[in-house]
Order: C-alpha cells, then sequence, then structure tokens
C-alpha cells in the first residue's frame, strides 16, 4: 500500500471574477518535503500557499490531509504561513514570538521553551528583550519565521521570504529554512521566483504558469532540462549549462563549449547550472590586471539605454550581458562590433 501523502490538492481551482488564478492544481506534498513553487509573477504561487493555510478557500477541489478530506478551517492548526512582508508588532522580540502561543493557551513555562528555541533556530537568541520594529528588514523576517517555527505545525508554508532582503540577510534566511528541514524535520512548501535559490534548497519543485501546474520533480534534474524557458521568465540573464571539474583548491572549472571555461567557487562535479550577473563583470578595451579568474575576449553585438544605466551584449564564444554606467559607456566609446574583454572574479559565478 501507497503511504498516505501529508497533503494532497485535487482539481484546485481559484477564480477571481473573470480572472482564474487556479486552474485544476493537483499536487501531492509527502512528510518532509521540500517543495519549491516557481512562476513569474500572477502565476498562482502565493494564491495556492494561501489556500494551503486556510486563509482562503477555493472555488472548487478538494484539499486533503493525511488522507482525509478537510475544509478550510481544519487545516488551521497543521500549517502556518510566513509572508514575503515582515509583520512585526511594536513590541519585544518575545512577545512577538510568543503571540500566537498565547491565542493557543498555553503555559507560560511551554512558551518560554518554544520560543527561547525558535529564536535559537532563527539565529536570535539574546535578542528576547529588544523592540522587534527597530530591527534590521532581515532580522524582522526572521523573529515572523520563529513566530511560525513556536507554533511547531506540519506544514510551514513560505511566500517569498527572502524578496526584500539584502544578500547577506538572504543567505542567513535560506541557510536556517534549508536547516529547518532537513535537521528540524519540517515539512516546507516555498514560493520564489529566485532559480538558484530554489534549485540550492534541493528538493522537488513545481513549476506553476497561468495557474497551472505543468511538471514537478526534482529540482536539479528539472531546472538543468528547462534551462531556456524557465530562467527567462524570471528574469535571469547570463544563464549557462555546463560540465565542472574540480581544481583541488576550491574551484572548479566549468567547460560551456568547446574551449569556453569559466572558473568557479563551487565543490560541484558534473552537469551544472552557471550564472554571472550582469553587474558583476567588468568590461575593458583591454586586458588588466587584477585577481579575477575569469576574462574572456569578446565584441559587442547589442546595446540598450536603460535610463539609469546601459545593458550591452557581448558575444564572447556565448552571448553575455553586461550592465554599465553610462559614465563607463561614453568612456569607451562602445559600438556595435568594438572588441571588449569580460572579467569577473570567480567568486561571481553563482553554480546550481
Amino acid at each position: 500500500m501507497n503511504p498516505v501523502s501529508l497533503l494532497e490538492t485535487r482539481d484546485l481551482v481559484k477564480r477571481y471574477d473573470d480572472v482564474v488564478a487556479l486552474d485544476g492544481v493537483n499536487l501531492k506534498i509527502e512528510q518532509g518535503d521540500f517543495l519549491a513553487l516557481v512562476g513569474p509573477n500572477g502565476s498562482g504561487k502565493t494564491t495556492l500557499l494561501r489556500i494551503m493555510a486556510a486563509i482562503e478557500p477555493p472555488t472548487s477541489g478538494e484539499i486533503y490531509y493525511r488522507g482525509k478530506m478537510v475544509e478550510g478551517s481544519e487545516m488551521l492548526r497543521a500549517t502556518t504561513m510566513v509572508f514575503q512582508e515582515a509583520t512585526v508588532f511594536s513590541r519585544s522580540v518575545y512577545d512577538n514570538v510568543a503571540y500566537g502561543l498565547r491565542l493557543r493557551k498555553m503555559s507560560k513555562s511551554e512558551v518560554d521553551r518554544r520560543v527561547g528555541e525558535a529564536l535559537r533556530q532563527v539565529e536570535l537568541d539574546g535578542f528576547e528583550r529588544r523592540n522587534a520594529r527597530k530591527l534590521s528588514g532581515g532580522e524582522q523576517q526572521r523573529v515572523s519565521l520563529a513566530r511560525a517555527i513556536a507554533l511547531d505545525v506540519e506544514l510551514l508554508l513560505l511566500d517569498e521570504p527572502t524578496a526584500n532582503l539584502d544578500p547577506r540577510s538572504s543567505a542567513i534566511m535560506e541557510r536556517i529554512i534549508s536547516w529547518i528541514n532537513r535537521e528540524g524535520g519540517a515539512t516546507i512548501v516555498l514560493a520564489t521566483h529566485n532559480l538558484l535559490q530554489a534549485g540550492n534548497f534541493g528538493g522537488k519543485l513545481a513549476l506553476l504558469m497561468n495557474g497551472k501546474l505543468t511538471q514537478v520533480g526534482g529540482a536539479d534534474q528539472l531546472l538543468r532540462s528547462l534551462v531556456g524557458p524557465v530562467w527567462r521568465f524570471a528574469g535571469h540573464e547570463n544563464i549557462f549549462l555546463g560540465e565542472a571539474v574540480p581544481e583541488g583548491d576550491g574551484t572548479a572549472l566549468i567547460s560551456l563549449q568547446d574551449d569556453l571555461k569559466l572558473v568557479a567557487v563551487t565543490p560541484r562535479k558534473g552537469k551544472v547550472v552557471a550564472q554571472v550577473r550582469p553587474e558583476d563583470i567588468i568590461v575593458s578595451l583591454a586586458p588588466i590586471s587584477s585577481s579575477a579568474r575569469n576574462v574572456l575576449r569578446g565584441k559587442v553585438i547589442g546595446i540598450t539605454d536603460q535610463e539609469s544605466n546601459v545593458m550591452v551584449r557581448v558575444d564572447a564564444g556565448k552571448e553575455f550581458m553586461v550592465r554599465i554606467t553610462h559614465k563607463s559607456f561614453r568612456e569607451m566609446r562602445l559600438t556595435l562590433g568594438t572588441p571588449v574583454y569580460l572579467i569577473f572574479k570567480a567568486s561571481a559565478v553563482e553554480v546550481m
């Protein structure tokens, strides 16, 4: 007999007047899963999470929890949701995390235990007496996550939890979320448009397009097989498939095609997806002396004025998009066909 899924949706439909936000979504989530929901804005990711969290009902369809069909209200104690915008009260961190526990009329000793454990998990132990509203955006989001963890629900739903955070805060949140799933055993469904993030979490990935669930599978395999259409909708640039070979010094040589290779800081081996952000690439008319491990020669094949900067398209064996200032563009007098060098550090190559 097949084990019963923790949560299953059958033919879920959600309509807002004439707009179909979800169109017949069938999804199974197993105990301990990490599932990343990916898709463009308006694809239905947040709507699906809100239905799972019993914040709003579906127009039609069914939800099964541990094999039993449930109404929305029956999911309230089994799930909790952390939103993209951190919601904290102008009270102490302790009071913010304890809020849901007090609503459930838990004893003070149990509240103390759960608050302390949740703050430890989000790396905010010692913050109990600080005013939550005076924390940084990343710290406030971790308070919101701690409030959800403290409830000790079986299913944790996260809606773009790092979308408004700086890179350092995002990295901290990603590490905490991964730990909660792998070490804490929580079942997590996370909506994100950041595909590298979805791949680095591992687990499963579900692709939503126009309210329809189009593909579900292992994150690594699915993202590598759908590099073109999947990465384009997310607005990612400079995404390449390659073969990584570790060099023994913490870096790997990634072969993209023929003689085109990138050096990246990664322990990965075998087929990978590599990304270089346009703003992390230096454009030069001649080779320059620097510690950067990647120096590629190419020529300008496209120029787009984006008001605040200029996007330059360069053919360097693969097509690269590079973002530079108007001042740099004028000083180098770039035109179509201008020979240039692209220079970027090994640490600028993100690998999945």
